[in-house]
């Protein structure tokens, strides 16, 4: 699976709105609104990095008010889930 981190500009007025459009796209398993320079980041999982581009301009960028975006494409996840399941690993309960 390929884990993508879109970070968007938007409308500011329009915010919850187009946040609810992007969290109904398949393949968005989230959408954050954030502080600072981006006012949502959207995290977006494909099977294929081709189908990246179906999914970020394809469908987000064209939802009205998606200003701009930034994508970020992850090589690794890490996360608190992982380390304990392997730290887990041969202990008995």
């Amino acid at each position: 699976m390929i884990t993508a981190i879109v970070l968007i500009k938007t409308s500011v007025d329009r915010i919850p709105e187009i946040a609810e459009s992007i969290a109904k796209l398949e393949s968005v398993s989230e959408v954050f609104s954030v502080t600072g320079t981006y006012d949502l980041i959207a995290m977006v999982r494909v099977r294929r990095h081709e189908d990246l581009a179906e999914v970020i301009p394809g469908r987000i960028s064209k939802i009205p008010g998606v200003e701009a975006t930034d994508t970020h494409v992850a090589f690794r996840t890490y996360s608190q889930h992982d380390l304990e399941a392997a730290f887990a690993i041969g202990l008995d309960s």
